[in-house]
């Protein structure tokens, strides 16, 4: 497991590392927002509950309007912190119910790269992009490489590219994933009617 680059912070990024509960949140909240900020959010989190670690039922169980307010105080977790406040309430429920609350069951059970593609895609919040894209950093970053990842995982287990957070490992990767992201949204406004 290389040493990760994707908040930008090192006590964010040594979390995410050792959380496997923290990294799927953070994959949650990358979304309309920059990934550093996405990334660094289950830190803040974690801070905001005085926290060390994010435990699932913790997070699940917690008062809906509490937790959104942990969401929104300044400088806010997410552009949109109800609604992720609620996705990560959501998201940890899943994990209580279906994992005994630990999220690396979710990869450490899993057969093959399919059944880790169905157990992330069946997640609140986690579509065929976003689960292809984890799968992909859990390859990629994580050593997590059950049989057939990088084929559940398309384009982002490409050995070599440099599409999403998967590929970031500094500065000039992440301006790749930048520019390639950039070029993503130009060519998808391009080919609107």
């Amino acid at each position: 497991m290389t040493k990760l680059w994707l908040a930008q912070e090192t006590a964010a990024d040594e979390m995410l590392q050792h959380d496997p509960l923290a990294l799927i949140a953070a994959m949650l909240l990358d979304q309309q927002i920059p990934l550093e900020k996405a990334f660094v959010g289950p830190y803040r989190l974690a801070e905001r509950m005085g926290v060390q670690r994010l435990d699932a039922a913790q997070v699940a169980d917690y008062e809906p309007t509490a937790f959104a307010e942990l969401f929104s105080r300044p400088i806010a977790i997410h552009r949109f912190p109800g609604s992720m406040a609620e996705r990560t309430q959501k998201l940890a429920r899943a994990i209580v119910d279906e994992y005994d609350g630990d999220a690396a069951t979710i990869w450490t059970g899993a057969k093959d790269g399919k059944d880790l593609f169905k157990r992330l895609s069946a997640l609140p919040g986690f579509g065929k992009m976003k689960a292809q894209i984890f799968i992909a950093l859990l390859g990629k970053q994580f050593g997590v490489q059950p049989e057939g990842w990088r084929e559940v995982a398309g384009a982002y287990g490409e050995e070599g590219s440099l599409r999403s957070v998967a590929d970031i490992r500094d500065a000039a990767s992440l301006a790749k994933v930048r520019e390639f992201k950039k070029q993503m949204k130009a060519d998808a406004k391009a080919a609107k009617p």
